[in-house]
């Protein structure tokens, strides 16, 4: 079910214990080859593609478009809410849903920059409404150890407009890939242990803007990217997001 097609009157017959799900995304530059709406479309793309397997089972609320981006600012037409902004968003938007008698939530994160605010979030919220169960997914962390299998470019290539958000992207909007103007990240060296991408976060956070990892916007190597690679990595995200669905209903 999609949370704004329905009336007030649907609600009436809804079981409560259906999870409802909110995508947090971000609207910001994904290098000279990818739109600013890169994360929305993919958060959109894995949340109605499960809406479509299993759509009794999940409601979806519409999406946050806007993120926490201040890293990107140094980007044109990038796109930015304070750490408090966004946190007072998300915590009016599941109060409403709370508020109306359902027990599950299901936060869908497509942003890294939503990382560390979402786990602050999950603590706050799961802490306020004790009776509610409160999930943060995020997406490139549901495939496990077979997502790692699909990438082709190695160390770094999966990360910022790399090779997995561009293929999901030929997959879902090819008409917004511009493959002509595909590069490389310019990545500038740090320290080894703040180095990481999708598959290989660092252990250890050392703050920098993009700017300052890589010239040109790209921390990753979307050359490698494929439609092909998009749908594998799209059914290896809705069985991990299903499965936490169901599970979910089920207590």
């Amino acid at each position: 079910m999609i949370w704004d097609e329905l009336t007030t009157l649907d609600f009436e017959g809804i079981d409560r214990k259906i999870p409802v799900l909110l995508v947090m995304s971000a609207t910001e530059q994904h290098g000279p080859h990818l739109p600013l709406a890169t994360d929305r479309l993919i958060g959109e793309h894995f949340a109605h593609s499960l809406h479509k397997k299993i759509p009794n089972d999940i409601i979806v609320l519409p999406a946050m478009s806007i993120g926490c981006s201040d890293h990107h600012m140094d980007f044109m037409g990038s796109l930015t809410l304070s750490h408090e902004t966004f946190m007072s968003h998300v915590e009016d938007t599941v109060s409403s849903v709370i508020h109306h008698g359902f027990t599950n939530i299901v936060l869908l994160n497509s942003h890294g920059g939503n990382q560390a605010v979402g786990q602050v979030l999950v603590e706050k919220l799961g802490n306020t409404y004790p009776g509610v169960q409160i999930v943060m997914a995020t997406w490139w962390k549901l495939g496990g150890s077979k997502l790692g299998m699909l990438n082709e470019g190695g160390a770094m290539s999966t990360g910022h407009a790399g090779e997995f958000e561009t293929s999901i992207m030929l997959l879902i909007a090819p008409h917004l890939v511009r493959i002509d103007k595909y590069e490389k990240g310019k990545h500038t060296k740090t320290h080894p242990w703040a180095e990481g991408d999708m598959l290989h976060p660092p252990k250890i956070v050392l703050h920098r803007s993009i700017k300052e990892m890589t010239s040109n916007g790209v921390y990753g190597n979307p050359t490698y990217a494929t439609k092909a690679k998009g749908l594998e990595i799209t059914k290896l995200i809705l069985d991990g997001l299903q499965r936490i669905v169901l599970d979910l209903k089920e207590l």
